[in-house]
């Protein structure tokens, strides 16, 4: 009998409308079914404090989107989609009013390491050179590479721990850069393969910036809905799939969904052993989250955190690094490295003239739902004094409230679980294609595949470049 569909992508974040494009673009019969009234998973915008306030509920600045070759070969500008780019991608400021900061050239940044500036230019010239050569496999499944030497290269210092590499810097600035960005990673900098998160997001941040979206995250999703819709794919809001038997018939089905929910749907499905491994999946540290309505832009005592879009408030590579591993070890730090925000700043569509915006968040232990909002802002008013002052109005959210949100946020996981050394190349099974379940024709495209988390889409692409080779026989 013939199938309704060729193929089924269940949920609609960047992923798996990355999934449905890849399939539609090969002329096959695509049916997306989202769970909510819109597309988007993470990237989704709302007036959380004020009218007129429009803040980013999850992803909210881009550097993966900007990075991502599957992003790149969308020309998503041509249905609306805008990036903006802020005069500096991120600073990190210190107690003692200094900062080091994250230019969009190499040489800018090194120069502004003081002692430090051969080490950084070392670290990153020859990979800044090279990062076309090695690009698609960093950012794909562990394969054969197509340039062995320089990924060799890549290898050498990302799978090592943030410390380690630390430890070829004198100077506090670059230390404090380098851990704030190791910090994305929502693990204990003395992780192996930590690095491997400060030096994609580092080069991101020369090589393609750290973008925000004109209007809100929202609009990447509808710029994808648009490229899917016009070449014949079809959507389905309001759907939430909970069992197999709501859905129709199709060749393959394709689940952006973290292991947690592909077991609730299709598990008893698989074989025993893969059932047994997606049971130890493991999830990490959750996020407690606030946005605020300001009447001005937060007062930074330093100038350069005032042009950036995002400012790392840890100060030193020791404070971060002890904020880190209480963290997943369960507690709850007193001074938690804070990510801060400041979109209305490049976007002043994101705000009543005159006013702004802000958003910050920490790591948590998973499912914590302890109150962080004193010590987030406590963190924000040590490097902008005054800030609590320009606050018109805040909305908080929780571990439990971003799993409400989205429950392929795990105890307020972002990342689709743990991207540890253990879980880095083999997430979510030991498996020949971590996209393949054990059942014909089902997939997994979430970030609890390769590469990961972050909006890049290319955990969607290659799942779907898997199904068409297995089941479509296209290459």
């Amino acid at each position: 009998m013939q199938a309704d569909y060729d193929a089924i992508v269940v949920g609609s974040g960047p992923n798996g409308l990355a999934a449905a494009i890849t399939l539609q673009q090969r002329g096959l019969s695509v049916l997306v079914l989202e769970g909510k009234d819109t597309v988007g998973g993470g990237m989704r915008t709302a007036s959380f404090t004020l009218p007129g306030f429009l803040h980013d509920v999850c992803s909210a600045v881009h550097p993966m989107l900007a990075m991502s070759p599957f992003f790149q070969q969308l020309e998503l500008d041509k249905y609306g989609l805008e990036c903006i780019h802020p005069s500096l991608p991120a600073v990190h400021p210190f107690d003692d009013g200094t900062a080091a900061c994250l230019h969009r050239s190499l040489t800018a940044t090194a120069s502004g390491l003081n002692g430090d500036a051969t080490a950084y230019f070392r670290l990153f010239e020859r990979l800044e050179r090279n990062w076309s050569g090695i690009a698609a496999d960093v950012l794909a499944p562990f394969r054969l590479p197509a340039n062995p030497t320089e990924m060799a290269r890549f290898g050498w210092v990302a799978l090592r721990s943030s410390l380690s590499v630390a430890g070829e810097f004198n100077t506090r600035e670059a230390k404090g850069l380098w851990a704030g960005m190791a910090a994305h990673g929502m693990q204990p900098l003395s992780n192996a393969a930590t690095a491997a998160t400060a030096m994609v997001l580092m080069l991101a941040g020369h090589l393609y910036g750290w973008p925000v979206v004109k209007g809100g995250s929202q609009n990447i999703a509808r710029a994808m809905e648009a490229y899917f819709l016009e070449r014949g794919g079809k959507i389905e809001t309001g759907f939430f799939v909970k069992d197999l038997r709501q859905l129709p018939s199709a060749r393959a089905i394709l689940f952006d969904v973290t292991p947690r929910q592909l077991l609730a749907i299709a598990g008893h499905k698989f074989s025993s052993i893969y059932r047994w491994q997606l049971e130890r999946y493991r999830y990490g540290m959750g996020v407690f989250k606030i946005d605020w309505a300001l009447d001005d832009p937060a007062p930074f005592a330093n100038a350069a955190c005032r042009l950036a879009g995002t400012v790392h408030l840890g100060n030193t590579i020791q404070e971060i690094a002890v904020s880190e591993q209480k963290v997943w070890d369960g507690r709850h730090p007193d001074q938690p490295f804070v990510l801060f925000s400041q979109p209305s700043k490049i976007d002043p569509t994101r705000a009543p003239a005159g006013k702004h915006t802000a958003w910050a968040y920490c790591h948590v232990p998973g499912g914590s739902v302890k109150d962080m909002t004193e010590e987030i802002e406590r963190q924000v008013e040590r490097f902008a004094p005054g800030f609590r002052e320009r606050i018109l109005a805040r909305h908080v959210m929780n571990t439990a409230d971003m799993e409400a949100y989205n429950p392929n946020y795990n105890g307020g996981d972002i990342n689709g679980g743990v991207m540890d050394l253990s879980q880095l190349f083999t997430r979510p099974a030991l498996r020949a294609s971590p996209y393949r379940t054990s059942v014909k024709g089902m997939y997994l495209c979430s970030s609890s595949t390769p590469p990961g988390g972050g909006v890049h889409g290319l955990c969607g692409y290659h799942a779907a470049k898997r199904a068409l080779k297995d089941i479509f026989l296209l290459h």
